[in-house]
């Protein structure tokens, strides 16, 4: 039997952090195998240069696709293929949601696009859990932080958000999405009840 793929997708400083604390430390959702993108091979490590330099668009998406494409082969696949189940941090979503906001102008419809780059061979998500912020607060939070990114900005992280919701509303059956700006404990329990039925 195959193991489960599930995504935590959100704008910075939605609070993917406390929830994946939540989830490795729970007895049952943290028998995981849990992971991220960018990971943390030599791949990851360029993606994370270019999200701190002021590297091409063309060439900064690109190099996230080919830090998934290492994952899918070195973790994601052998491990649901093992029959465990997977938590990514950030799966392709993200960079349909931001690469679409960097493209902006590069390419005629950057989502299409990126979505057709990733079409035969990428993994799809059984669940996405959305973590939905409004960006204002995010950013608040993220300016507690002692580095921050080019995009925890407001009017991209507006832009970003209205990406991932759009995403949402077009698969409802693979998307949860969460009102992040409740009690993390309410957040807690909305998780849980998406997770029960597939663990």
């Amino acid at each position: 039997m195959k193991g489960k793929l599930i995504t935590l997708e959100g704008i910075d400083g939605a609070g993917k952090s406390t929830v994946l604390d939540f989830l490795k430390n729970h007895p049952v959702f943290g028998k995981a195998v849990f992971t991220r993108e960018p990971t943390t091979n030599w791949t990851g490590e360029a993606v994370e240069r270019a999200i701190n330099s002021d590297t091409d668009p063309m060439a900064e998406l690109l190099l996230f696709t080919a830090d998934h494409a290492d994952h899918i082969a070195r973790v994601i696949r052998p491990s649901i293929l093992e029959g465990k189940n997977v938590i990514s941090d950030r799966y392709y979503d993200s960079r349909i949601a931001y690469q679409t906001v960097t493209l902006q102008g590069v390419l005629d419809d950057p989502a299409e696009w990126i979505q057709k780059l990733h079409q035969g061979w990428t993994i799809e998500p059984d669940l996405t859990l959305l973590l939905d912020l409004d960006p204002a607060v995010a950013v608040s939070r993220c300016n507690t932080r002692e580095v921050q990114t080019k995009f925890e900005k407001i009017d991209f992280l507006n832009k970003v958000r209205r990406n991932f919701l759009d995403l949402a509303e077009k698969q409802p059956e693979r998307f949860c999405v969460i009102d992040a700006s409740q009690d993390v404990e309410d957040v807690k329990k909305q998780i849980t009840e998406a997770l029960t039925g597939l663990f």
